[in-house]
């Protein structure tokens, strides 16, 4: 499941045509995180992955998921209507309504506290569809 949730936020590093250095380490952090070794996910860089969204993911995992995606997207400042869509297409995919796209990019910033994140976590359940 790392692996899927690393190609997805490589491909969306990937959209603007650079993956700056913001970007980079954050990818390596998450997967760190995941048990996944820097040395592994160098190579992943080099390639273009299929959008891959695992089944069976828990709500918690679906978060996780789209809330690593936006806060990347939002790392270097700069929003570009690609990304939004490729995040949107994601959501979707996860079983969100497109409307939680708008909480995301208005509470998810680079740093955030534990207990802010589970808010937005509490907030964004309402677009989960059955």
């Amino acid at each position: 499941m790392a692996l899927a949730q690393l190609k997805l936020l490589i491909n969306l590093a990937q959209i603007d045509g650079e993956v700056g250095e913001k970007e980079r380490n954050y990818i390596y952090n998450i997967g760190r995180a995941n048990g996944v070794a820097e040395i592994v996910v160098e190579p992943l860089f080099a390639q273009r992955h299929d959008l891959i969204i695992p089944d069976n993911l828990k709500n918690n995992e679906k978060f996780d998921y789209i809330f690593s995606l936006v806060q990347l997207m939002k790392i270097d400042e700069r929003l570009y209507k690609e990304e939004i869509r490729f995040c949107s297409k994601v959501a979707a995919r996860l079983g969100y309504e497109e409307a939680v796209m708008f909480d995301l990019m208005l509470h998810v910033r680079e740093a955030m506290e534990m207990n802010e994140r589970d808010s937005l976590k509490k907030l964004t359940e309402k677009y989960l569809k059955l």
